[in-house]
């Protein structure tokens, strides 16, 4: 069916600004709300879960947000799309697990099986892991909560080694305890609880998953997940294509499709493709007040989109690493015009990549000395360094 409506870059950028909690008049009260109009904020690099809801919310204070994560438990650490670590409401773990974590489980442990065959760790590799694994949740059934370095001293077999990429400049020798504990998380029987020192650290404690949430994990039919995560996409992120629905959520193509199908979105006219929205998700949002933005590397709206010209524009290559994987961002009304990096001596440095106009230099000042604030004495380098950061940083 051919599109018969238009959705133009202006009303992308809109959209974006308002259901992304990016504009001031949108800002979010919690990070729960963040996160869920988010689908999910990425948590690889720890930091940039704080960060991310900093942007967002009309008081963002980092205790609140920690207590939110640590002692409300209203906000989970798991492995969801693209093999990826997300920080999700607790509503919308069962459908992140359903729908991409128990797929990545059963790969992970064919894999894990394999490696500690060709170690030579066992006769019986999977029955062997088996067993490690259930000793592992009875110590920390014991503890309450642990980090690996302690699990390893309860069940000695996590300090197992495997010898990986042999031959090569990156061979190393790497205790079983990182793949196995990642693989039990996978599986819904341990979580990542609170970190080690602040909230930029990424060593955390593991817990027994129904500490955190009692009852275990609720299971959901695969295709019903799968349904509910490309609504929620479409909700957050739309209009979009398949292709961007297929990079975002890790799904195969027939898997997207299928969940399509049982959606029956609503083709639209992009500028320079088809989109597609929701049925009940046609009408216009206004346009917002001017605004800026300075979001964290990994931020959900950067990484939102496989395809990016619309709100990229030519940047990329300054602000993404060879992994494709985003650095800090400065945004003016709805698309990227720079980045920024924090310095030893706390300094939010700026870089702006085009001319956005006087208003967009002045709004964006403004929001880097609110962000230096923001972070007082904590110093922050990203995971993953890009370009332009280094030489911020420099």
């Amino acid at each position: 069916m051919a599109a018969t409506r238009r959705v133009g870059v202006e009303q992308r950028r809109a959209r974006l600004a308002l259901r992304h909690h990016l504009a001031p008049q949108a800002r979010a009260a919690g990070p729960v709300e963040v996160a869920r109009d988010l689908v999910g904020l990425h948590g690889t690099d720890p930091a940039s879960v704080f960060l991310a809801a900093w942007a967002r919310m009309r008081a963002p204070e980092l205790e609140a947000i920690q207590r939110v994560m640590y002692e409300e438990r209203a906000l989970l650490r798991v492995l969801g799309m693209r093999r990826t670590m997300f920080v999700v409401p607790v509503d919308l773990l069962p459908v992140v697990h359903a729908a991409c974590t128990r797929a990545i489980a059963v790969q992970q442990r064919k894999q894990l099986v394999k490696l500690l065959a060709q170690a030579g760790i066992a006769d019986d590799p999977d029955g062997w892991l088996r067993d490690v694994e259930e000793a592992t949740v009875r110590a920390l059934a014991a503890r309450g909560e642990a980090f690996a370095a302690e699990l390893s001293q309860d069940v000695p077999r996590l300090r197992e080694q495997l010898h990986l990429a042999v031959g090569k400049p990156y061979e190393a020798k790497v205790n079983i305890s990182t793949r196995v504990l990642f693989l039990m998380a996978a599986d819904g029987l341990i979580i990542r609880g609170r970190p080690r020192g602040t909230w930029t650290s990424s060593q955390f404690q593991w817990a027994p998953l129904e500490s955190w949430l009692p009852g275990g994990v609720p299971e959901l039919p695969t295709m019903d997940a799968q349904v509910e995560l490309v609504r929620s996409w479409l909700a957050a992120f739309g209009p979009g294509t398949a292709a961007d629905l297929k990079w975002w959520t890790g799904l195969t193509a027939g898997e997207v499709k299928r969940a399509l199908a049982k959606l029956g979105p609503v083709e639209v006219e992009l500028d320079g493709g088809i989109g597609l929205v929701l049925p009940d998700d046609l009408e216009p949002v206004p346009a917002p007040e001017p605004w800026a933005a300075l979001l964290p590397a990994l931020d959900p709206t950067a990484m939102g989109w496989s395809g990016r010209a619309w709100y990229l524009g030519e940047h990329g290559p300054a602000l993404f690493d060879r992994s494709g994987n985003v650095g800090p961002t400065v945004w003016w009304q709805g698309r990227i015009v720079g980045g920024w990096a924090q310095r030893k001596d706390g300094e939010i440095a700026l870089r702006l990549l085009e001319d956005a106009g006087a208003e967009a230099a002045a709004a964006v000042e403004a929001e880097a000395e609110r962000l230096g604030a923001w972070f007082g004495a904590v110093r922050v380098t990203p995971r993953f360094r890009t370009p332009l950061e280094r030489e911020l940083t420099a």
